[in-house]
């Protein structure tokens, strides 16, 4: 199932970067801001609950598709590529197995666990 939610997460984010295109984005304003969603990662210096809290926040589906639709009832273009440089920074991270945070620890995901099962050290 990861592998699934992984390629699907993967065509979102060529999906993301094309909408982006169509929509006139600044290729530079995306590098700038493609990682700014990471910077909710801050809240795990409050403990893994309040940290959990604020990366869900940012990283569920709802903040681009919430962002993207209030950018296009106000009519503001920035609003628009703001909302989909987060979606495509969202499908990247889940492409990679970066997923939802469960309070139990950044590691903790809905996708899985990130990094290496603990195992037996290198032998010697």
């Amino acid at each position: 199932m990861s592998r699934l939610l992984r390629l699907e997460n993967a065509a979102l984010a060529l999906a993301a970067l094309v909408a982006y295109h169509v929509a006139g984005g600044n290729w530079w304003l995306f590098a700038a801001l493609i990682l700014a969603p990471d910077l909710s990662m801050a809240g795990y210096l409050g403990g893994p609950r309040v940290g959990a809290w604020c990366y869900n926040a940012v990283h569920a589906w709802l903040a681009p598709v919430g962002l993207w639709l209030a950018g296009l009832a106000l009519g503001l273009p920035f609003m628009v590529h703001a909302a989909i440089i987060l979606a495509a920074h969202i499908a990247i991270d889940r492409a990679l197995g970066y997923g939802l945070k469960h309070e139990t620890g950044f590691q903790d995901t809905h996708i899985g666990r990130i990094g290496r099962a603990p195992g037996p050290g290198p032998a010697g």
